[in-house]
């Protein structure tokens, strides 16, 4: 494989074809030099994903994104006879696979890339590819890797340096980050999300080329992940059910309401736990002190009827610049607080509030809302109501509920062009048997 300047892959990653098909061709108009059939394209609608994309860009080098781990042969003739020019391999697989698969490929006019997601040592594995007969590597850094912060950075440019074949990347690439691949030495730029769920697929396209082009950096709002200290501005982009959504649904507080005047408000911090008892509001009173800014108090009462929280509370943890306050029982002077701003959460309100008498603890597992919570645990709310999110997995979760919000984005565009929620997630076809 020769290349005369960097390339830029496009790779539909859909469940749906017909989704596919109408993202490839605002892509191709865009300026993407190839396209690829994702893997999820093809284990759900097999090869004929690869022949309708064939049929409709005859003039662009169709991907096939088969990972092959044996039989390799067999399975890239299979998909050159399907119209793929290119076919993936996986470099873990053994020697004989990738040789079978390039003996394969050359059979029918076809190549071979290895993909090098999981390989320990990408750069002896390149040499390898190459000795085998593989036109291309692809240094690749998959989807569950990104949601944890990875990036495709750290060896992209000792690999490309080293390689005696052109350079594939693929991990979260987008239009803030494909020139500094480019500059790093990559010479085919595969970009899934960054374009596929653009709500004008054309337009971001053109971006991506231009920072190919140019190798500076376009600057994107979206579809950037997060870690360390920007994990509260990753949550503040989403909702509480996109991040119920990017949790398989779980996490979601039940019962519990939300105060807010602002539609638009959103309450994200780690939790300072409280347990106390019905009517006794010293403890979570006491917390305000034990809280830092962006903190959300988390108060368990078990339900109890007697507000254990006011407007006082509430001008406490204000000045305090406390994010807010969930409270599995009661709250009272409800007016107060939504004029104050507060963002409060509660499971019902009462006029009546009991004594500070002092029972309970701070900074101790609690439950609250049906849901575990532990000292540190991530809280997001809004009017949809309340998430927790396990500390351990808080980077993780932000960077899933991102890309849930990205992938709605795009149906909501799809459903403004004149179809419905059905059509777009065909569900008919989709529902379980039986």
């Amino acid at each position: 494989m020769r290349l005369d300047r960097p390339v830029l892959q496009v790779a539909l990653d859909f469940e749906n074809l017909s989704r596919a098909l109408t993202a490839a061709k605002e892509a191709v108009e865009g300026g993407a030099d190839w396209v690829e059939a994702g893997t999820p394209l093809i284990k759900s609608e097999g090869l004929d994903a690869v022949r309708e994309l064939k049929k409709a860009f005859p003039g662009h080098r169709i991907v096939a994104d088969m990972k092959v781990m044996d039989t390799g042969a067999f399975e890239v003739e299979i998909a050159a006879k399907a119209g793929a020019d290119i076919v993936t391999v996986l470099g873990a697989s053994d020697d004989g696979t990738i040789a079978d698969a390039v003996r394969g490929a050359e059979l029918y006019g076809a190549e071979v890339m290895v993909d090098l997601l999981g390989v320990a040592d990408p750069v002896a594995r390149t040499r390898r590819a190459a000795e085998l007969g593989a036109a291309a590597v692809c240094w690749h850094v998959g989807i569950d890797m990104q949601m944890a912060g990875r990036t495709p950075f750290d060896v992209l440019s000792d690999l490309a340096a080293a390689s005696p074949l052109p350079v594939a990347v693929a991990g979260g690439l987008t239009s803030e980050t494909v020139a500094a691949a480019v500059r790093s030495g990559a010479q085919i730029l595969i970009v899934g999300g960054a374009i596929t769920k653009s709500a004008q697929i054309t337009e971001a396209t053109r971006r991506v080329k231009e920072a190919i082009a140019t190798q500076k950096e376009v600057a994107s709002e979206l579809y950037r992940r997060y870690s360390g200290e920007g994990v509260r501005e990753a949550f503040l982009k989403v909702s509480s059910p996109n991040v119920t959504d990017a949790m398989q649904r779980q996490g979601a507080m039940h019962g519990i309401l939300p105060h807010l005047r602002d539609p638009s408000a959103r309450v994200v911090g780690p939790a300072v736990t409280v347990v106390t008892r019905d009517g006794d509001w010293a403890k979570p009173v006491e917390a305000i002190d034990r809280a830092g800014p962006g903190d959300v108090i988390v108060v368990d009462v078990g339900g109890g009827p007697t507000a254990v929280w006011g407007e006082l509370a509430s001008w406490s943890a204000h000045v305090r610049k406390v994010a807010g306050v969930v409270i599995d029982g009661a709250i009272r002077d409800v007016d107060a607080i939504l004029d104050l701003g507060f963002p409060a959460f509660s499971r019902t309100t009462s006029s009546d509030a009991g004594e500070p008498k002092g029972h309970g603890e701070i900074g101790v597992e609690v439950h609250v809302g049906g849901q575990r919570v532990r000292p540190g645990d991530w809280i997001v709310g809004d009017l949809s109501g309340v998430v927790v999110v396990p500390r351990e997995r808080a980077a993780e979760i932000a960077n899933r509920a991102l890309d849930v919000l990205e992938h709605e984005n795009r149906v909501r565009e799809e459903i403004r062009r004149g179809s419905t929620l059905s059509a777009v997630q065909k569900l008919e076809r989709w529902e379980r048997v039986g």
